[in-house]
């Protein structure tokens, strides 16, 4: 399942139209540095805006708060949002809307064993990479 490497970069808040935009390896090299502070409010506004709390689950409360005299988060941090902002990119291809991406997300899914999509993407890239398949199933029409 092919997602839109800029779609990626704009919902981490990073710039969608420049030459690294097309660039798989820029986005690497820029998480491995430490994506910006900000990117955390971004993902999070744009997959759960109603909750004002889901941020502390991508980075924890703490934690964020001492990111915020570097402006950096840690690669793993990065990766964390960079795999959300991806699921995010392929549900809202999927489903062609907001509410029916977020819907998806946060609803138990049988052929994610009733688990919700949101929770498997955060917990590992391994459950991001089952959301994607699904969705991709959904697309194409091999899952029900």
């Amino acid at each position: 399942m092919m997602f839109e490497l800029s779609d990626v970069r704009v919902s981490l808040g990073l710039p969608g139209k420049s030459s690294e935009a097309h660039s798989l390896v820029a986005l690497i090299i820029r998480i491995e540095h430490g994506l910006p502070v900000k990117a955390v409010d971004k993902v999070a506004g744009l997959v759960a805006p109603d909750d004002a709390q889901f941020k502390y689950r991508l980075v924890p409360k703490a934690t964020l708060e001492r990111r915020k005299a570097t402006n950096r988060l840690s690669p793993e941090e990065g990766a964390r949002l960079a795999r959300l902002a991806k699921v995010w990119s392929v549900a809202r291809d999927v489903w062609g809307s907001d509410d029916e991406a977020r819907d998806f997300l946060f609803r138990p899914n049988p052929m994610a064993e009733d688990k919700r999509p949101i929770d498997l993407v955060i917990q590992s890239e391994f459950g991001a990479e089952l959301v994607v398949d699904v969705l991709g199933g959904l697309k194409y029409g091999t899952a029900a």
